[in-house]
């Protein structure tokens, strides 16, 4: 019974556990900001990818529902940019294996770990600069993370999730 109420308790802190991490300036009046654009160096390649077309679809939606306006990036208040966080991790594929024997209170052990592969996955990061000195007033960084096996949709519905829970949190203190 103890096991079952731990695990149960192990769900619901989890349950609760933001996927954002945010960062600010503290000394910034949020208020003040209106508009926003996005920063004019975020494409290097030219090129538009599919998922910086889905990020920039979302922080728009999130911009809108803040009743923010969107300017030219030569008269706005903010400027956007994001990047997507390529992190390595190890993921278990398998199960270890063992075994044992032993009598009483002594024994003797073997086993082996489980097997491992090391993949890359991306973090999506936001930040938002003040145009007029061009230093970042905030940041916001998702805890979960895309990878090359999502399908098109699956990746699309994370990033409109990860994008919402990050604006949720802006501006500072209203939350």
């Amino acid at each position: 019974m103890r096991i079952l109420f731990v695990a149960a308790m192990a769900l619901v802190l989890a349950g609760c556990a933001s996927n954002v991490v945010t960062d600010y300036n503290s000394a910034t009046v949020f208020g003040n900001y209106a508009s926003w654009a996005f920063a004019p160096n975020q494409q290097d390649s030219g090129f538009t990818s599919l998922d910086d077309s889905r990020v920039r679809n979302a922080i728009e939606r999130e911009f809108t529902r803040k009743a923010m306006k969107k300017l030219p990036d030569t008269e706005a208040d903010l400027l956007v940019s994001w990047q997507i966080v390529p992190e390595e991790r190890l993921e278990q594929v398998g199960v270890g294996l063992g075994f044992g024997f032993g009598r009483g209170n002594f024994g003797w052990a073997l086993s082996a770990p489980p097997p491992v592969r090391e993949i890359t996955e991306g973090k999506l990061v936001v930040e938002l600069a003040d145009r007029r000195n061009e230093e970042v007033v905030w940041r916001a960084a998702s805890r979960r993370y895309l990878n090359e096996n999502q399908s098109p949709e699956t990746r699309r519905k994370l990033i409109d999730e990860v994008v919402s829970e990050m604006f949720s949190k802006y501006p500072p203190g209203l939350n």
